[in-house]
């Protein structure tokens, strides 16, 4: 009996991210047990999507501050002006400004919250921790490279699927930019949507750092390029070669297993599956409108993706698993006319 306006279809969307969570498990559960989804493979890749913020709403402390005493002074100004009218009309001018100051003051202070973090990664990449920049628009907003080469505001967007059905099985939404430190999370992610590992994992360059590996060894098998070894000479200045699928000082065992494992042809063939099944669902995603998000905020904005991930496997379970669709269109009907 509700009726459907912008402000309920808005308030769904962008306020449901342990809902959407839920959704996600029951579905990938449901479809796990009518034996559609093969955890033999799964592929996990991100994706930059950009932010619902300007790059010019980025400000360093000093900047930040300033502009929170401003709102500080602007609020308590209107507060008084709201006071001071008794017409009606005045006074709920006065508490929609009051209302968009103190959304701005909160906002101001959420990006000085975030400062301290936007230091430390900062300080790790070897960059003036003095620099940290946060958004007055998305605190949460991080500035990284997009795949054009530019850097813009944007989230890291990242989605684990199973190779064979494409069904995405994990999902999840950083504002980190590097995929280096997603892989255990999804691994984990997925083994508790699932109740079991993916037997091989297929990720591209950007996440296999050593810590990661040594994380999921026991849960999967790895499968991701091998970086080419930095140039070494010898006393002569002549170029030493060098075997990168070797094991080196200081590599684990499973370190060491992932290198030999990834020489082999079998290991390149499986490999291959990796780019044709996430960037296809990359791909899907953008060409679905997941280009900028419509909304602000880490919560917000995995509550809008988890909708595109739900909608993406109806769509394939329309494919792979028109039954389950038909029974519950079928279960539908049937409480309506009990009703």
């Amino acid at each position: 009996g509700v009726s459907v306006n912008y402000h309920a279809l808005n308030d769904f969307r962008a306020g449901n991210e342990a809902l959407m969570d839920e959704l996600l498990t029951d579905n990938v559960a449901a479809l796990a047990a009518a034996g559609v989804i093969g955890l033999e493979r799964v592929a996990q890749d991100g994706m930059r999507v950009r932010a619902d913020a300007g790059a010019a709403s980025f400000r360093r402390q000093a900047s930040l501050e300033e502009h929170l005493s401003e709102a500080r002074e602007l609020v308590q100004t209107i507060k008084m002006q709201a006071e001071a009218d008794p017409g009606q009309a005045q006074r709920q001018a006065q508490a929609a400004k009051l209302r968009a100051a103190q959304a701005r003051e909160e906002r101001i202070r959420a990006a000085l919250e975030q400062l301290p973090e936007v230091a430390a990664t900062k300080k790790r990449k070897g960059a003036k921790a003095e620099d940290a920049r946060a958004s007055t628009t998305d605190a949460d907003a991080r500035v990284m490279k997009m795949g054009d080469g530019g850097f813009r505001p944007a989230f890291n967007v990242q989605f684990a699927t199973a190779c064979e059905s494409q069904i995405i099985v994990g999902m999840d939404v950083v504002n980190v930019g590097s995929d280096m430190a997603q892989l255990a999370p999804m691994v984990e992610q997925v083994e508790q949507r699932v109740g079991r590992s993916p037997g091989k994992w297929l990720v591209d360059g950007g996440f296999p750092a050593h810590e990661q590996i040594d994380a999921v060894a026991h849960k999967t098998e790895v499968y991701a390029p091998v970086p080419e070894p930095r140039a070494k000479q010898d006393e002569q200045g002549n170029p030493i070669e060098q075997d990168k699928h070797q094991r080196k000082p200081g590599d684990s065992d499973a370190v060491a297993q992932w290198r030999a494992r990834m020489a082999s042809d079998a290991a390149k063939e499986i490999y291959k599956q990796r780019a044709a099944t996430a960037e296809c669902v990359n791909a899907q995603a953008r060409n679905r409108g997941l280009l900028r998000m419509p909304v602000r905020g880490l919560s917000k904005v995995r509550s809008v993706v988890g909708l595109f991930v739900l909608a993406h496997n109806l769509m394939r379970m329309a494919v792979l698993a028109p039954q389950l669709i038909a029974c519950s269109t079928a279960m539908s009907a049937m409480n309506q006319s009990a009703a």
